[in-house]
């Protein structure tokens, strides 16, 4: 698809009113970005995605009835090639992990400036996975400290799956924030080498991307150093080596 003829098509799904015309006026100040829908709850936005394929789904966690993270994975599990962006007011890490679980790209949390929205939108629409760096450096941070999040647990548990010490390396350069090239050259392995090694631990670890991998994996005790919430950090690149964070201030 031509976004640059066509643009973004894009749905939000939020229970309140208010949130959505807010969004909605912010959307159509963009030429590139086209709104073809917008839901109240997570039953309607899982409808409404099936009718209208849009190409990035702006999805709140808290919402009536079927909620967010519901919505996400019923989206996911049929529709996977729609970008799903959590977008809400609740700053909570045991929500963003079991949202990048469910099938989530992203996280951005709805004080955000409208030109980084307006950037995660395209970033997603690209296929590559984004989240703003001190979004991600709590992730890791609760990661690497072991605490549970709440509800039910995910159906592999990290836990219980096998790494082996050469995709443990791997691992440690993604938390690291280095990019595949970079993860080969520490190595002394190619970097076509590093994304086969990135697909087995996709395949064990059941993700699609480096941010659930992330997320989902046992991470050494201590936070690498790179993560610190400043430029420089990217661990949200895809298989193939591209970057999510174009927007980071």
């Amino acid at each position: 698809m031509n976004q640059e003829k066509k643009g973004i098509r894009v749905v939000i799904a939020d229970d309140h009113l208010i949130v959505r015309e807010g969004l909605r006026l912010i959307l159509e100040t963009d030429p590139e970005i086209e709104l073809v829908g917008d839901a109240p709850d997570g039953t309607s936005a899982v409808r409404l995605v099936g009718e209208v394929q849009p190409d990035v789904v702006l999805m709140d966690l808290r919402m009536p009835g079927l909620d967010g993270l519901q919505a996400i994975e019923q989206i996911h599990a049929q529709w996977p090639q729609i970008a799903l962006v959590i977008l809400t007011t609740y700053n909570e890490d045991g929500l963003m992990l079991r949202g990048l679980r469910a099938g989530a790209c992203g996280y951005l949390l709805k004080d955000t400036s409208r030109e980084t929205l307006l950037d995660a939108i395209r970033t997603a629409a690209r296929g590559e996975t984004l989240l703003q760096p001190e979004v991600l450096s709590r992730l890791l941070a609760q990661t690497s400290s072991g605490r549970q999040t709440p509800g039910p647990p995910p159906r592999n548990v990290a836990g219980s799956v096998t790494l082996t010490e050469r995709e443990q390396d791997v691992l440690r350069g993604i938390a690291r924030g280095e990019r595949s090239k970079e993860i080969g050259a520490h190595l002394g392995i190619t970097e076509r080498t590093v994304k086969t090694y990135l697909s087995s631990i996709y395949t064990k670890l059941e993700v699609d991307s480096r941010a659930a991998a992330v997320a989902k994996a046992p991470l050494p005790p201590s936070l690498p150093p790179r993560f610190s919430g400043q430029p420089g950090s990217s661990p949200c690149e895809d298989a193939n080596g591209s970057s999510g964070w174009p927007f980071m201030s």
